[in-house]
């Protein structure tokens, strides 16, 4: 089977990065002698020139007015919510021979039950004598495809028709082992992304989105949220809820996603303070690596209409020519997580999504996370495959392409042994 998604040419026998000259009509650059001089906005300086020097001055001044900038230029603002009501349909079933405990939720994001839901997963470990630290996973399949457990109920995902069909129907992006998480006293839930927002040009129609758009309006006003901003609001539709679940350690729940939600991911702990951590997979462009290089992926192929302009806030099309012109960056929308950990996770063959402007975007936002008594990366020297950074601020790159591969989740499993369970 041979199809494209997410920028990789998928194959039957594994994924293959297909790096291209150009994209969209748009120029690509793998050259690092091509890469342009820039300049990168201090984290540590306000709009008016002031420098902050404290924690208050953090958070009183700078990151509320780095928030608002990238809620107004990049993501898009998104409308208060609700408390999100939910229906537990299965409160406890053993899995994985004994070894967790299966809980199922749906959740409603708005007062119309029948068409704004999502299915929640949840496995705890039986022998849990309390609340747990939980890895949380928006993935891009139906939660059924993402696990190995007959007992998921089924879902349906969106087909390339703009309709939705049966999860059976569908393919499977790959299934996650929830063994190690349980053996580490960790939990596991997840949620498909396209229940919160189908992830197409024409997806408002059926998401989130459609719902709240004022009468007569076809389309969010430029400041307003793309469907990242969407899916990281459905997120904290899932943190209301797991902060009424009494096996759930509401403290160190870790948000983890993978390339368009991975951006998701860095979004969420950045808008919801709520989330402990962040673990981004391959967030490139628009996530953790610097517009500013313009090396891959830049701002001009993402916001694209050919592309993903409807991931964004219109305001971000502003920037396509010149990222420079841009108040934010990567660096800066790290720096909102701060002093909570947060792991970036690449791959070396992944040049389109930029390891190491991530890695870069990471050594400019420690400053922040310094100031807040944590540690950032501690080094300004790119590591090469294989060799984790763990501090709060976390760095790993695997040897190949974009996406997790299952070494990483070992990774993943001991930066959360190391915050969370120490």
């Amino acid at each position: 089977m041979h199809l494209f998604f997410l920028g990789v040419l998928l194959l039957s026998n594994g994924v293959v990065w297909a790096q291209s000259d150009t994209v969209a009509g748009i120029p690509v650059n793998y050259d690092e002698a091509r890469v342009p001089a820039y300049e990168l906005p201090d984290p540590l300086i306000l709009q008016n020139g002031r420098t902050v020097t404290d924690s208050a001055g953090w958070y009183e001044e700078r990151r509320p007015e780095i928030l608002h900038l990238f809620e107004t230029e990049q993501f898009g603002r998104a409308p208060e919510r609700r408390t999100t009501n939910f229906t537990i349909f299965e409160a406890s079933a053993p899995a994985f021979d004994g070894t967790a405990l299966r809980r199922q939720v749906t959740l409603f994001f708005t007062e119309d039950t029948t068409r704004h839901k999502a299915d929640l997963l949840i496995y705890t470990p039986s022998d849990a004598d309390g609340p747990v630290p939980v890895f949380l996973k928006i993935g891009f399949s139906a939660n059924s495809l993402s696990f190995d457990d007959p007992g998921i109920r089924e879902g349906t995902v969106w087909n390339g028709n703009g309709g939705r069909v049966p999860a059976s129907e569908s393919r499977s992006f790959g299934t996650l082992d929830v063994a190690p998480f349980l053996a580490a006293g960790i939990g596991v839930a997840a949620i498909y992304y396209g229940d919160i927002e189908p992830d197409f040009q024409a997806g408002i129609a059926h998401g989130v989105r459609g719902h709240f758009l004022e009468n007569g309006r076809d389309y969010p006003a430029d400041d307003e949220w793309g469907t990242i901003a969407a899916w990281a609001w459905g997120l904290s539709g899932v943190m209301d809820y797991l902060e009424t679940d009494e096996r759930v350690d509401t403290e160190k729940v870790a948000v983890f996603g993978a390339s368009r939600l991975g951006k998701t991911a860095l979004w969420t702990g950045a808008s919801d303070p709520r989330f402990g951590m962040v673990i981004a997979c391959c967030s490139g462009e628009g996530g953790a690596t610097l517009s500013r290089r313009q090396y891959g992926e830049t701002t001009a192929h993402m916001i694209d209409s050919s592309r993903y302009d409807y991931q964004f806030a219109g305001n971000r099309a502003r920037y396509g020519a010149d990222p420079g012109t841009s108040p934010v960056d990567g660096h800066l929308l790290l720096s909102l997580i701060a002093p909570r950990p947060l792991l970036l996770q690449t791959g070396t063959t992944d040049l389109w999504s930029d390891p190491k402007g991530e890695f870069e975007a990471a050594v400019a936002a420690g400053p922040v996370y310094e100031l807040l008594g944590g540690h950032g990366l501690e080094t300004t020297d790119w590591p090469g495959p294989g060799v984790p950074i763990l501090h709060d601020l976390g760095y790993y790159m695997h040897e190949g392409g974009h996406g997790p591969v299952p070494e990483d989740y070992t990774v993943f499993i001991n930066f959360m042994k190391r915050h969370f369970l120490q």
